[in-house]
């Protein structure tokens, strides 16, 4: 993708970029360069301008369909979309099911526990697939359903694909585990889309769900609603993830911090990457509303393939060959951190903590991680932890979670080790029962976070 091209002809056809130019004080005809075009951001582009005006020509009645963003940051957006802008998140989807599964060479169900709806990832997810040599089912984000779905149509076929957000489908492999669900005889595979995990979830995942190779049977997708997916993980970015799980020193090298990100590859034919200077990830995607140096505020980066491959060899590290893409890593936003004695924490350093096998077997991996105040105006750092359906919480329980979270947060955040007086280090541990209405309710999007 040339950005100067894509410029040109929004610039042509798109109403509300001009005016949006107009604004920024930018006059098209003096745009030489890339790093002339101003960046666009929802809050200064997409909340200001109508919708129709944000289209090609004008023109809304062009989109085939749209999908809604989550709001989690702001009011919801509508983002349209033609059949042609999904061909590039289709051949994401195949490097997926075609590369990593197979899903040429064997009969593959896909099951998607995305939520149906206007939000971007059930029926977007459903378009996709059904372009690719494989059955779609769509019970939603209903256990019952897709427990159901499963039971009946799974063992018709060679492998079976679960589709959906990692904490919901970690709950749906236990509790078909608890209906004597036998995993492993449907050869399952899973696609996750929503938020980072850790390397020891992968594995604690796969093992329940009977998946002998984590590195070809598990696979994230970076996605948003404002252009579908960006990335996904390739078995070549998972060895890469891996080895880089067990160096923090050298994962911190690469990427500046001591969390560790997502990693994906990404076509930049169809999207392109920059670094802002913040940190933050900016991209440029075709389409009926075009993203010209789009300021997603995702913090994270862009690495060459070469780059990354000569770090870890240098370091004894050889992950072979993969596709001749580069990689995006990303880490979130900064919004979902809490900052605790000027360190800040992140849902990730705590997620490690609740991955041990001895808390993992009771809990769901859901939490909320805050500061609070006491009587004495003393702040605390405060995890309540969502037990999986039918466990209780009792004092020891509450101690062995907390002395998991200190463990992990004194091992992968050097600010945490640093900056919080050892007083302080051990959080308060809550327990809350499964789908608790304050912290869990159900059908509502997860924040790992509060104010």
């Amino acid at each position: 993708m040339q950005v100067l091209e894509l410029f040109q002809d929004t610039v042509a056809t798109v109403p509300a970029y001009r005016l949006f130019l107009r604004e920024q004080g930018v006059d098209p005809a003096s745009v030489t360069d890339p790093a002339q075009i101003p960046l666009m951001t929802k809050q200064d582009y997409h909340q200001r301008f109508d919708l129709p005006q944000r289209c090609r020509g004008g023109r809304l009645d062009a989109a085939a369909t749209v999908a809604v963003s989550s709001g989690s940051s702001g009011r919801p957006t509508v983002w349209p979309r033609t059949a042609a802008d999904e061909a590039a998140v289709t051949r994401r989807f195949a490097q997926v099911f075609l590369d990593g599964f197979r899903a040429g060479e064997r009969s593959t169900l896909a099951v998607v526990c995305f939520a149906l709806g206007n939000w971007v990832g059930g029926m977007y997810t459903v378009a996709a697939c059904r372009q690719l040599p494989v059955t779609v089912a769509a019970p939603g984000n209903d256990v019952d359903e897709i427990l159901r779905v499963v039971g009946e149509l799974g063992g018709h076929f060679e492998q079976t694909v679960l589709l959906g957000y990692p904490p919901f489908v970690k709950n749906v492999i236990d509790a078909g585990a608890a209906r004597g669900v036998d995993w492993p005889s449907l050869r399952v595979k899973l696609v996750l889309a929503g938020e980072v995990f850790s390397e020891q979830w992968r594995d604690l995942v796969a093992t329940r769900a009977g998946i002998s190779d984590p590195e070809t049977g598990v696979a994230s997708l970076y996605g948003t609603a404002d252009a579908g997916v960006l990335g996904n993980e390739t078995p070549l970015s998972v060895r890469l993830r891996r080895f880089l799980s067990r160096r923090p020193d050298v994962a911190a090298a690469v990427f500046g911090e001591s969390r560790l990100p997502t990693l994906v590859q990404y076509d930049p034919a169809t999207r392109l990457f920059e670094t802002a200077p913040d940190g933050t990830l900016v991209f440029s995607a075709d389409g009926i509303v075009p993203l010209v140096r789009y300021h997603i505020a995702d913090e994270g980066g862009v690495l060459p393939k070469a780059e990354l491959l000569a770090v870890c060899r240098h370091h004894g590290f050889d992950p072979g060959d993969g596709p001749d893409q580069p990689f995006v890593y990303v880490f979130g936003r900064s919004l979902f951190t809490v900052s605790f004695f000027g360190a800040n924490i992140y849902p990730e350093n705590v997620t490690v903590g609740l991955e041990r096998p001895g808390i993992s077997a009771w809990t769901t991996g859901r939490f909320v991680l805050r500061t609070l105040e006491d009587a004495d105006r003393d702040r605390h750092l405060s995890v309540a932890v969502e037990l999986a359906p039918g466990e209780r919480a009792t004092p020891e329980r509450e101690a062995t979670v907390a002395a998991s979270i200190r463990a992990e947060l004194l091992r992968l955040n050097s600010e945490f080790a640093h900056y919080v007086p050892a007083a302080h280090q051990t959080p308060r541990v809550e327990l809350r029962p499964a789908d608790d209405p304050e912290l869990f309710p159900k059908g509502v999007k997860h924040r790992y976070t509060r104010g």
